[in-house]
């Protein structure tokens, strides 16, 4: 290998370890953003498919069950076979049917082809922060990690963006087509960069067959039961009650499984070592946090202000830009102050930037909105570049690989768990603030009256005195229009308070994790030690 240069004093780092680590983040991006990048665009992929909104909901449900399995599979897979034959049979695989995806003629082929994609891209992001971990020396490992933040936050905002873009401008079917160049890109660098090796088939023989089997199950369920539960009222369905046993029968197994044997496909055992025991809680709420979140702002564009899948797609351009730029701008701060410090910060900018939208009112759409996203996209930065690079500090090497996965699978659950949450979150304040409010719109308080009267005198376009506008028999159609009126700002003044109330929670969960950061292990000016 031929080494890149390197300043007096630091490691350097070889030319097909750096091209390694910026193709596993292209592959990481890559399957990052194929996540949301169908959220503005499934009402046209449902009528062109002719499918229910049920059935249009596997579209995004496929893929996030297919992937959460795979994601803690991909250490152990990348034992047996070797990282460079995993990552290249993923790329090729995701590419593939990236493209099935774009010509699938009708929603059970697409449902299909978008399970196999997210199996495929199950690989792409443990194994981006695996290559991170392992091809860099220490020294390395904050820039290293302020790629793989770029990968995963600015494909939060990139998604959605260029989704909606495409499918305003062409069609829905395009946007799977942006898969093909970053997958073919990776296929390249993957295959220039890491050396073949022989494959560890007897680990496949002698595999933990027991524990994968359970957590298949377990997480699968668990995944089924989050995006169809509020769908099918919950626990008032057969269908969750059954899925919601699977899945804490085969969590349980799984865990029991894990701890039990001399050599489990994923060590569970690492949540005990304290630093990356904690970073794991606060890397799933943080996943909770942020998922909920970017699954909210589309919702309260598209019900509250009537966006379409183009201006929605705009509004999230900031987010993924002033993320790209602190991606980078937070390795300097960490040599400057410490890891910690760089934690800490980030969860109280989040915190801040949540709390920015507790207030929201009729006229709370993108000038409110946009510049908290900014503030968020800022702290989440920080906690993805530093919050990684706090939880490997002192690992063995053998152990990265389990690392990665069980780091990356904690953050998928999170963030099913706050999609699940936020959106049943909202259906029930919004029930609530509606009956609180409707409680003093009575047809006979003065105010609502009042209220009425104005409407009846807007549809009626003539002058009208109050009792002709309440009780006249000639302007019933008007007197009803204006109920109806009346009743939908009810329910859009419910709907602020309850985003405002989901905001307040995220908010709340930042501020308990900068406040859990203080205690997490670390020293001044090393961002990482990793055993070597």
């Amino acid at each position: 290998m031929t080494a890149a240069t390197a300043l007096p004093g630091e490691e350097s780092v070889s030319l097909r370890s750096w091209v390694a680590v910026i193709g596993g983040v292209v592959g990481c991006f890559m399957a990052g953003m194929n996540v949301h990048v169908t959220n503005a665009s499934l009402p046209d992929v449902r009528g062109s498919l002719g499918a229910t909104f049920e059935e249009g909901s596997w579209i995004t449900t496929a893929y996030l069950v297919a992937e959460i399995i795979v994601i803690p599979l991909a250490a152990w897979l990348a034992a047996v076979f070797t990282v460079r034959r995993v990552l290249m049979v993923g790329a090729a695989g995701f590419v593939i049917f990236s493209m099935a995806c774009s010509i699938a003629p009708n929603i059970n082929a697409m449902i299909l082809a978008r399970t196999l994609q997210g199996a495929f891209g199950g690989v792409l992001i443990p194994l981006s922060f695996q290559l991170i971990v392992t091809e860099l020396p220490s020294s390395k490992h904050p820039f290293g990690m302020a790629l793989f933040a770029i990968a995963n936050n600015v494909a939060q905002a990139a998604g959605p963006s260029l989704g909606g873009w495409l499918t305003d401008a062409y069609s829905w079917r395009a946007i799977f087509y942006l898969q093909v160049p970053p997958g073919l890109l990776l296929l390249a660098a993957i295959g220039w960069s890491i050396r073949p090796e022989p494959m560890a088939l007897e680990k496949f023989r002698k595999g933990d067959w027991g524990g994968i089997i359970a957590m298949a199950l377990g997480l699968s369920a668990l995944q089924i039961m989050l995006e169809e539960g509020g769908r099918k009222d919950w626990f008032s369905s057969s269908f969750i009650i059954e899925a919601s046993l699977v899945a804490a029968v085969g969590l349980v197994a799984f865990v029991v499984i894990e701890l039990r044997r001399k050599e489990p496909f994923l060590n569970l055992r690492l949540l005990s070592s304290y630093n990356f025991g904690l970073a794991s809680l606060m890397q799933f709420t943080f996943g909770a946090v942020v998922f909920g979140v970017v699954f909210l702002i589309p919702n309260y564009f598209s019900d509250v202000h009537g966006y379409n899948a183009r201006q929605i797609g705009l509004t999230m351009i900031p987010y993924g830009i002033v993320q790209f730029i602190m991606s980078f701008a937070t390795p300097p701060l960490m040599r400057r102050t410490s890891v910690r410090t760089a934690i800490v910060l980030g969860f109280v900018i989040m915190a801040v930037g949540c709390l920015m939208n507790i207030h929201l009112d009729a006229n709370a759409a993108s000038n409110v909105i946009v510049p908290s996203l900014i503030v968020r996209g800022i702290g989440q930065s920080l906690i993805v570049v530093a919050l990684s690079v706090m939880a490997v500090e002192g690992l063995e090497r053998a152990e990265l690989g389990s690392a990665a996965g069980v780091f990356s699978m904690v953050r998928n659950v999170g963030g099913a768990i706050g999609i699940a949450v936020a959106s049943q979150f909202i259906v029930t304040r919004e029930r609530l603030h509606a009956l609180h409010i409707a409680e003093s719109v009575s047809p006979f308080a003065e105010a609502t009256q009042v209220r009425v009267v104005e409407l009846v005198r807007m549809l009626a376009k003539v002058p009208v005195d109050s009792a002709t506008a309440l009780y006249g028999s000639g302007l019933a159609l008007e007197r009803q229009q204006a109920f109806a009126m009346l009743d939908r700002i009810i329910h859009r003044e419910a709907l602020l308070l309850a985003y405002s109330d989901a905001f307040l929670v995220a908010g709340v969960a930042m501020l308990g994790c900068a406040a859990g950061s203080l205690l997490l292990r670390g020293r001044k000016a090393s961002p990482s030690s990793v055993k070597q």
